[in-house]
């Protein structure tokens, strides 16, 4: 996802927005007005050139065309000309400003307030839907083939009409530009009835996105406040990569619009996710509802060092029983703001004010992996427990240093490997350990993901760097990694290629690796950064003398499966259904220091981890794809 704003929105024009926008941090803008004090239909070529060369003196993109095309009630003649010479301009602009993405109508305006109306009469009218496409259909044709990609908004008529005319015109990429505002009072009914469907229904077809103040800053007339975070990570988990942009509508008389577009801003980046696009997540009847835990009234009390993945650690800490959330830290400081507002805790920007505390008996480490070892030892000396997040260090040296200290502390030193809290993992290897495969012959494992470099630029480009995270093989690829030592153990060799195809960055961007096993097992590793969808797409595939397995997730699935093969059927009913009994990797550790509970993930496994990825590279970076032993 990436964050943009109608520059019109801030009150000015665009040569005098951009300064503005620039003082935000934006990166992208969306372009509809004010724009040398006219629409952007109604500039010239050269008045386009002229913009592209403002937004590229100024680092800045175009994240979407908002055109007004096709927002008319079923035109006649001379409106469906003016209308023809708009998508004209809208195609030279898409061609001048390198941006393809076009927000847009259909002539489908009902004067009446449709979108009062319920579904409308588009929708299920098939006469009606005939009279609209035979207005439409010749201007989606030509914008098909100038390579615009439109967006239709649900303003003037309903969602679900929109969701008609993008099933019947069946042009991949045309999809819907989602304006929560427009339609969540209408939808309440719906929503309430199942948030989790509602969002996930529109979300698959959603390519762009507006926020609006009502809602996020401005609720007269009782209108509810619309979930936004719930809203981004549902686009993330459907696979959305577009923009979400501020098309802010200030209400309040009492804000300017650029005063209002920077409160809707502030609430926006509050609700972005922590993290890049993660994995699909797996039903599990392991809840903190059911969860019954014996230290609930003595719960220990964590702190929580890195507010990137950290925020979301410090989130299911607050839902978890047996634990108390006492503080986070983060040198950022909208970082620090967003957490501790959310979960209503006080938040400190250096780490010795955390590890001074006497309230907190043990940190989580979530900060850069190449400094892990840094802050999780000035931790182990200041007597706390520790919970590091994956990988445990880019060193095995390092690994070590930590080991050792939390030795002759005797204090607690654990991993967050949280794929192994998942069922589908936990069934896997309960299945190996069963017998399952017979003799493991072979094992596959593909990842795809995509990673923009305003990903890798973000707090100071330590992403793809050596020294604080490694390349697709050690950041993503780590949760795959660990899931296969998890299930099959540690291999005696790897080899391993790696390329830079798509980033500027110091490391991998794709890697190839085989790993040998001492009993003749093999498995191969592919993993990239450059898959087009923003969707955590995983593979895993598993075979021996006896049985079959296949995991799939992210990419076209809706859903996780799981398949088994065995007496020559497949089934998705798991042959040794096991599920974790923990809630998460900060769970178990809480049992642990209370009860001694094993840990999930022990400091010698994380290392084990560390000395694969280590081998793997050496192959890679020093020895031309050579086996490396373990």
């Amino acid at each position: 996802m990436i964050l943009s704003i109608f520059t019109d929105e801030t009150g000015l024009d665009l040569e005098k927005a951009i300064p503005l926008v620039r003082s935000w941090g934006l990166h992208y803008v969306d372009l509809r007005s004010r724009i040398f004090q006219r629409p952007l239909e109604k500039l010239t070529d050269r008045q386009l050139e002229e913009v592209k060369k403002l937004l590229d003196d100024n680092g800045l993109q175009v994240a979407c065309l908002q055109s007004s095309l096709g927002k008319v009630h079923l035109p006649d003649k001379e409106r469906l000309k003016e209308e023809a010479e708009k998508l004209d301009r809208l195609i030279a602009a898409s061609q001048i400003l390198d941006c393809n993405l076009v927000r847009s109508f259909f002539f489908w305006q009902p004067p009446d307030g449709q979108e009062k109306a319920g579904i409308g009469e588009l929708a299920v009218r098939p006469d009606v839907l005939a009279q609209v496409m035979e207005l439409f259909l010749p201007f989606a044709e030509k914008a098909r083939r100038a390579g615009l990609i439109f967006a239709f908004e649900n303003c003037g008529c309903t969602k679900e009409e929109c969701f008609k005319m993008i099933d019947a015109l069946e042009i991949p990429g045309w999809g819907f530009a989602w304006d929560p505002k427009n339609s969540w009072m209408h939808d309440k009914a719906e929503r309430e009835k199942d948030p989790e469907a509602y969002f996930r229904k529109i979300a698959k077809r959603t390519n762009c996105v507006h926020v609006k103040s009502t809602g996020s800053i401005w609720f007269a007339d009782n209108f509810d406040p619309i979930p936004h975070e719930k809203i981004f990570r549902t686009l993330e988990e459907a696979g959305f990569n577009g923009p979400v942009s501020l098309e802010t509508h200030n209400f309040n008389p009492e804000l300017t619009n650029a005063e209002a577009c920077e409160q809707v801003l502030e609430v926006v980046r509050k609700a972005w996710p922590a993290a890049a696009a993660g994995a699909q997540q797996e039903s599990c009847s392991v809840s903190a509802a059911t969860v019954v835990r014996s230290y609930v009234a003595d719960p220990v009390r964590f702190g929580v060092v890195g507010l990137g993945m950290g925020h979301n650690r410090a989130t299911e800490m607050a839902g978890t029983p047996g634990i108390r959330l006492m503080q986070v830290c983060d040198r950022l400081e909208d970082r620090r703001k967003r957490t501790s507002e959310a979960l209503h805790v006080p938040a400190v920007a250096d780490f010795s004010e955390m590890l001074n505390n006497p309230e907190i008996e043990a940190v989580m480490v979530m900060n850069e992996t190449g400094r892990h070892a840094e802050l999780a030892i000035q931790a182990l000396q200041a007597g706390k427990h520790v919970l590091v997040t994956k990988p445990m260090e880019m060193s095995v040296a390092a690994c070590d240093r930590m080991i050792a200290l939390a030795a002759e502390k005797h204090l607690l030193l654990a991993l967050d490997h949280c794929r192994r809290l998942r069922p589908s993992v936990q069934s896997l290897k309960a299945a190996q350990e069963a017998g399952f495969f017979g003799r493991p012959l072979s094992a596959s494992v593909t990842l795809k993901v995509n990673r923009t470099m305003d990903y890798f630029r973000e707090n100071g480009g330590w992403r793809g760097t050596r020294q604080l995270d490694g390349g697709v093989l050690s950041n993503q690829t780590i949760h795959h990694l660990d899931e296969l030592l998890f299930v099959f153990g540690m291999p005696e060799a790897v080899r391993c290629d790696a390329w830079t195809q798509t980033h500027e960055i110091e490391m991998e961007d794709l890697g190839l690796a085989v790993w040998k096993y001492a009993n003749g097992m093999i498995v191969n590793i592919c993993a990239t950064t450059s898959y087009p969808q923003s969707s955590w797409y995983y593979q895993m595939e598993a075979h021996g003398t006896n049985g079959a397995y296949i995991h799939r997730e992210g990419g076209a699935q809706q859903t996780p499966e799981s398949l088994y093969f065995l007496n020559n059927s497949w089934t998705k009913s798991a042959p040794y259904p096991r599920e974790c009994a923990w809630l998460n990797s900060m769970d178990n550790f809480a049992s642990a220091l209370r009860c001694g509970t094993p840990l999930l993930t022990t400091p010698q496994e994380g290392r084990n981890a560390v000395l694969l990825i280590n081998a793997m590279y050496e192959s890679a970076y020093e020895k031309n794809g050579e086996w490396v032993y373990l």
